[in-house]
């Protein structure tokens, strides 16, 4: 059986040329699909710089403060009180004025007292009198006594009975001085400048000299105290501070940043608190602008020391470590790598740097959590330590690196 000429064509033999192109095309397939199974790992790009703060290590004036919570007192507090009974006539103040030493300030029914007075001025005189005709007579008697006219007996007991009278006399003159005090008590005084409280007694009211509630309290309140307290450990730095002169004591608001007036130390208490383990300090301060209370909490910061052309860095650069205090130290390829750090104690925004840093090096202020030893990264602004504003509040040492990196063992 013949086949047809087209069918016969396409089931001939194929030539040898073409049965040796795909032999050549399946063996270029098969290597194609090796060398994509078996091909080399490409090399992995290399991360990307870390973007960070940075400031330099300099040199500086850095003081050094001890901080601690206080209570403001009035310098003076007196608590007005009748030193006699009696009624009171007048009140002569405004609760919450400002008073000076000797203003009037109440005004108690003098008449009984003036009343004691003349009876006491009474007896005086009258004893006076007597004293006087008694010593007339002593003079008469002694006159007699060489005629043998008045006896020795007679001149002795006249003798006596001058002396009585003298004595009696003294004894009015006490009497009239008494009186007049009492007198003077009725008319109630301010015993300092200061100022006023609220009202304790009204006028008409009947008061006594053992009451204790009193009739106004006056507050001294230029200059005013702050007793505060400092743990014990800073006794030996704060009165080494005292015996070198003056130590200045700020008075900040309760959250420390607002300065409310300055003034000087003026004792450390005479006893350690054994139950706190602190000290007491009284300082004083002028109070011109009466931005102090008593009663009112602040904090207090004390300068005990300014210490000169130390190296410094910015607290934040500072990091803890299982190894201790580290710092990121910016190398010259723009790596990082961990420098161990001595540090002192922090003075507001800034670190005094003891040992493990020389000035001019660079050290890394942010960014931590992204950071190891060798990691590149790329500076934004670099900046230099700066000495902290005197309203700042110390922080502790080792405080306010949250999030920061522990280096890599």
């Amino acid at each position: 059986m013949r086949l047809p000429p087209a069918l016969a064509a396409r089931l001939a033999p194929l030539p040898r040329r073409a049965i040796r192109g795909a032999a050549a095309g399946a063996l270029a397939l098969a290597l194609g699909a090796y060398w994509l199974l078996h091909k080399p790992a490409a090399h992995a790009a290399d991360p990307p710089a870390v973007a960070v703060n940075v400031a330099t290590v300099t040199r500086g004036d850095v003081p050094e403060y001890l901080e601690g919570l206080g209570t403001v007192q009035a310098f003076y507090t007196v608590t007005v009180t009748a030193r006699v009974d009696g009624r009171i006539d007048q009140v002569a103040f405004r609760e919450g004025q400002d008073v000076k030493k000797g203003a009037l300030l109440a005004q108690i029914d003098p008449r009984p007292y003036q009343a004691a007075l003349g009876v006491a001025i009474a007896a005086r005189d009258k004893d006076r009198a007597q004293l006087e005709n008694a010593r007339r007579d002593l003079a008469r008697y002694e006159e007699l006594a060489p005629e043998d006219l008045a006896s020795k007996q007679t001149v002795d007991t006249q003798k006596a009975l001058i002396a009585q009278l003298i004595a009696q006399v003294k004894g009015d003159e006490a009497a009239i001085d008494n009186a007049r005090t009492n007198l003077d008590y009725t008319t109630i005084t301010s015993p300092i400048d200061g100022r006023t409280g609220i009202r304790l007694v009204d006028p008409g009211n009947n008061v006594h000299a053992t009451d204790t509630t009193g009739m106004v309290v006056v507050t001294q309140l230029e200059p005013i105290s702050i007793i505060f307290s400092l743990p014990e450990e800073n006794f030996a730095q704060l009165s080494a501070a005292l015996a070198r002169g003056p130590v200045t004591a700020l008075a900040l608001s309760r959250a420390g940043k607002e300065p409310l007036d300055t003034g000087t130390v003026a004792l450390i208490d005479n006893q350690i608190d054994q139950t706190t383990g602190t000290i007491r300090v009284k300082a004083t301060l002028p109070n011109r602008e009466r931005r102090l209370w008593p009663g009112e909490f602040v904090n207090v910061r004390v300068l005990t020391e300014t210490r000169r052309q130390v190296l410094t860095i910015p607290a934040s650069a500072l990091q803890r470590g299982p190894d201790g205090l580290f710092a990121y130290l910016v190398q010259a390829d723009s790596t990082v790598a961990v420098a161990p750090v001595s540090a002192g104690e922090p003075a507001g925004d800034v670190v005094v740097v003891e040992q493990g840093l020389a000035a001019g090096d660079r050290v890394v202020t942010s960014n931590f959590y992204r950071l190891q030893p060798g990691a590149r990264i790329r500076a934004n602004a670099p900046a230099s330590a700066a000495t902290p504003a005197p309203a700042q509040p110390p922080r502790q040492a080792g405080s306010g690196q949250s999030g920061g990196a522990e280096p890599a063992s």
